[in-house]
């Protein structure tokens, strides 16, 4: 392709993307939803595959985002204007913890495992499941944290309160399997977990489905769920 005509293409794709999401009033990225991820890969795709195309004239690109963005700004109108539309093209929020206590039925939901809800509450700055009282994973697949009031502002240093040190929770067993060297690293062994347990009310290591150590704390444990009958 001659470059003045791939410079010509590539500057009216991109004014007439950047035009269409203004007027469609997009969120920035780290806020959109799933439809919204997936209209910017198309108008992408579709953009990028007229440049490089020979066959495709200028014309079939502007034809090809202004039909892509009526659909979208249809698909948007529907759910500012029929709530029920929401869910089906939005997608809702998600309690994943409640009352301090993991969901796991809600995190099954949402595809998300232990290791991974640990990881976006690291994010947020919370470094222990134990100081969290709700956990709501958003629409945009990022997690809200509302801490229990013990672990709430204000700070130590707000009381003018002598500082304490930090410790790192580690986690001990994860959705009924034992980590071994995590058990060995915090310095137990078989026999204090069994006994931990006990104290608990719990058998077997597969009625646990979270169990965390903190050195200034201690445990931390959240039950398997009761199957449903």
């Amino acid at each position: 392709m001659h470059p003045i005509s791939i410079t010509v293409e590539l500057m009216v794709g991109f004014l007439a993307l950047f035009i269409m999401t203004k007027l469609l009033g997009k969120v920035s990225l780290a806020q959109i939803t799933i439809f919204d991820f997936i209209s910017a890969v198309v108008l992408g795709e579709l953009v990028g595959n007229a440049i490089y195309d020979n066959e495709v004239k200028l014309g079939s690109i502007l034809y090809a985002v202004m039909l892509w963005g009526a659909l979208i700004f249809i698909m948007e109108f529907f759910t500012q204007k029929f709530r029920g539309s929401r869910k089906l093209l939005e997608g809702k929020p998600t309690i994943v913890i409640r009352n301090g206590q993991c969901d796991k039925k809600e995190m099954k939901k949402n595809k998300l495992d232990m290791n991974q809800l640990q990881n976006l509450l690291r994010q947020k700055d919370v470094f222990s499941v134990r100081e969290v009282a709700y956990a709501i994973v958003e629409t945009d697949g990022s997690v809200s944290v509302l801490k229990k009031p013990e672990y709430a502002t204000p700070t130590t240093a707000d009381m003018q309160l002598p500082q304490k040190p930090v410790f790192l929770s580690v986690t001990l067993i994860n959705d009924g399997k034992v980590d071994w060297e995590n058990l060995k690293k915090a310095g137990f062994d078989e026999a204090w977990l069994k006994k931990t347990l006990h104290k608990n009310q719990i058998d077997r290591y597969e009625d646990v489905f979270y169990m965390e150590w903190k050195q200034d704390e201690g445990v931390h444990i959240n039950k398997m769920p009761p199957k449903a009958e």
